[in-house]
C-alpha cells in the first residue's frame, strides 16, 4: 500500500499514539530536491512519535530532514513518512522522530481511551444530551 499518495488510503492500524491539533512554530533544514534548505513553518498536527507540518521545500519521502522547536529550540532528526496534497506551494508532510522523543511537543498527549464526544464532568451537575 502506497501511504504516500492520498490520506484516506493511510493504514489506522499502524497509529502509534494519539494526534493532537497543534500549531507550533518550526525550523525545518535539510535537502531538498533543488538543494539545502531551512524553512521557518508549523506543524498542524503533533503525536507523540511525529509531526503533520507544511513545507514549501520539495523533499521525497523516506529522506531524513531535521525539525528544531522553536518554543523551545530543542531539534530532532526525522524521517518523512507521508507526502500530502500541496496548497498554495506548501505541502503537507508527515514526519516521524527518527529516535523516540515522546517529550519532544511538551505537552501531555490525551490516554489511548479518551474519544473526543466525551463532555468534561462537572461537579453537583447531571450529565447533559446535546442534539
Amino acid at each position: 500500500m502506497d501511504i504516500t499518495t492520498h490520506p484516506s488510503k493511510l493504514d489506522t492500524k499502524r497509529r502509534r499514539s494519539r494526534r493532537v491539533i497543534l500549531c507550533v512554530p518550526v525550523t525545518v533544514s535539510g535537502d531538498s530536491v533543488k538543494g539545502p534548505f531551512s524553512e521557518d513553518t508549523h506543524t498542524l498536527v503533533v503525536n507523540a512519535h511525529g509531526a503533520l507540518i507544511l513545507l514549501a521545500a520539495e523533499v521525497l519521502a523516506g529522506q531524513l530532514i531535521q525539525v528544531r522547536s522553536r518554543a523551545h529550540s530543542v531539534q530532532q532528526i526525522c524521517r518523512i513518512c507521508y507526502l500530502g496534497p500541496t496548497v498554495e506551494g506548501k505541502t503537507q508532510i508527515g514526519v516521524e522522530f527518527a529516535k523516540p522523543a515522546p517529550d519532544f511537543w511538551q505537552i501531555s498527549f490525551p490516554p489511548e481511551d479518551w474519544t473526543p464526544d466525551e463532555e468534561p464532568a462537572i461537579l453537583g451537575q447531571e450529565s447533559k444530551s446535546y442534539p
